[in-house]
């Protein structure tokens, strides 16, 4: 079972560039959402990694310091083939020991000092810079234009294929089916999560074509959307507002299934229920459909033919999306 394909709304040619992630053009710098207290029972590191995943980079850390895994705190996954930076959490007392601590993947930028450990979701947002290229005057052109009326306008925030591992899909569909029996609890809560992406990405699909069928240049709501408020708080109004929507005010969200989650009604809940497990036993979430990138800069090296985006995405979302609605075609 293979990953779907993934729809968007620009009709404009294909573009072709070059674009792949690695080391020198894919780097990610996480954005905190909250300044760290400076004092407290839990050291903050602030940790850039080169080409390895966030659980290789705890599982070398937790060696070195010889403590669980589970005792560093870390507030979201970042790419493997990438530059990035992120940070982590860990007890106070191993302060004097993390000083001797050398990896040549991995250098600690800083250490701060605060009174919670960092959890799942406690980051803002990610800044990227990423590196196009294969580029000439007029594909630089364009490849501005396009990125800037994504700006303006937004994008479907579809799951990217980091998220789908080689042949998890087909492994998930067959827990999920209860034809492969899975005991690691981590194996289990990943195989999970990418049936969840998969019927979310499926479902986003199909808002997404229903919107390009009616000649819309954005998401078109349904009665019954759940929608997510500046406070990030969720509510399904009697008629959801397009305007409110292009204002920027509010955001629908898609399901993540699963127990204890807000699901849609009327219309909406009618698309939403063919992608829906009720059964699931994994809490549900809800999922922002539609995102803009923010602070986008674009520059353009004619003599190496490169094209350089830099932008921030909100938590929880995809840079080769963004790049994937440029290029109009999926990687």
């Amino acid at each position: 079972m293979s990953e779907m394909t993934r729809v968007f709304l620009q009709d404009h040619e294909t573009i072709e560039f070059d674009f792949a992630q690695n080391k020198d053009d894919f780097i990610v710098d996480e954005i905190f959402a909250k300044p760290f207290k400076e004092k407290g029972n839990f050291l903050i590191l602030h940790v850039k990694k080169v080409n390895m995943t966030t659980w290789e980079l705890i599982e070398k850390i937790a060696s070195f310091l010889n403590l669980p895994e589970s005792s560093i705190g870390y507030a979201g996954l970042k790419d493997k083939y990438a530059t990035t930076t992120q940070y982590l959490s860990l007890p106070l007392k191993y302060e004097k020991q993390l000083s001797k601590f050398h990896d040549k993947q991995i250098t600690i930028l800083a250490v701060y000092k605060d009174s919670k450990k960092i959890s799942i979701g406690d980051l803002k947002s990610n800044r990227f810079k990423i590196i196009l290229r294969n580029v000439d005057d007029i594909k630089a052109g364009k490849i501005e234009k396009i990125a800037r009326n994504l700006e303006k306008n937004g994008f479907p925030n579809y799951f990217g294929y980091q998220r789908f591992g080689q042949d998890s899909i087909t492994q998930a569909q067959e827990m999920i089916d209860g034809e492969l029996f899975i005991k690691d609890k981590k194996v289990k809560k990943f195989l999970t999560s990418v049936y969840q992406s998969k019927k979310f990405n499926e479902w986003l699909n199909e808002r997404v074509k229903i919107s390009k069928a009616e000649g819309g240049r954005s998401f078109k709501l349904l009665s019954g959307d759940v929608m997510m408020g500046e406070d990030d708080k969720l509510f399904t109004p009697k008629s959801p507002s397009q305007k409110e929507f292009m204002d920027k005010k509010i955001v629908p969200t898609g399901l993540l299934a699963g127990r204890e989650v807000f699901r849609a009604r009327d219309e909406a809940r009618e698309i939403e229920l063919k992608y829906d497990d009720e059964l699931l036993q994994e809490k549900g979430l809800r999922r922002r459909a539609w995102i803009y990138p923010e602070a986008l800069i674009c520059k353009y090296g004619k003599k190496d033919s490169i094209m350089e985006l830099s932008f921030v995405l909100p938590k929880a979302s995809y840079a080769t999306i963004f790049i994937e609605n440029i290029a109009n075609k999926n990687f």
